[in-house]
């Protein structure tokens, strides 16, 4: 399992979406795609929104391998990643920092892709995203931190410059991953 973090307009979503079309024909690498308690034409992440009383009831059913709540919203992976990962896929879902614990627990082989991006490259992109003010974010940027804590494998992608280069660094990493599979996939 691969657990793709970061902060706020690292650009996660966009190398994520690079990686999955340059990997789009390999079947051993799955792209998991999140449940979050957010409408499904919101933007930004491929998801499939749910209400709240949903999302609940989901859990409640065992269909998630991991759970957690950031900003508000709930956010689930899919329990049919743990199968994938078993049979030897390398398997990519967007995370959470604070959820790192909880992937953790699901998947002992935990990789942790950890996205970054200078300073003044998240204000921009935050600010160009219109919800919050330039000083709001100087301050958020400010107070947090862009590193992984614990003691996980982590990958680091500096996000700061041009797509391709980060795209393909992300891009390397999952096929490196893939290489170190020792369990074979059934065809």
């Amino acid at each position: 399992m691969v657990a793709v973090v970061g902060p706020s307009g690292a650009g996660k979503d966009t190398l994520m979406a690079y990686a999955a079309r340059a990997l789009s024909g390999n079947p051993d690498v799955v792209f998991a795609r999140r449940v979050i308690t957010r409408d499904a034409a919101a933007g930004g992440e491929n998801h499939d929104g749910v209400c709240e009383a949903e999302f609940e009831k989901l859990k409640a059913d065992g269909r998630f391998a991991v759970s957690w709540e950031a900003h508000g919203l709930h956010y689930g992976i899919p329990v049919e990643t743990k199968n994938a990962v078993a049979s030897g896929a390398v398997v990519v879902a967007n995370g959470s920092r604070s959820a790192l614990g909880l992937f953790g627990q699901a998947y002992p082989n935990l990789v942790v892709i950890n996205v970054t991006a200078r300073p003044e490259v998240l204000a921009l992109r935050l600010e160009a995203r219109g919800r919050e003010s330039r000083e709001d974010i100087l301050r958020r940027l400010k107070r947090s931190s862009l590193g992984v804590i614990g003691d996980y494998k982590v990958i680091t992608i500096d996000n700061s410059d041009e797509i391709e280069i980060s795209g393909k660094a992300i891009v390397d990493a999952v096929s490196t991953l893939l290489s170190q599979s020792f369990i074979p996939r059934e065809k």
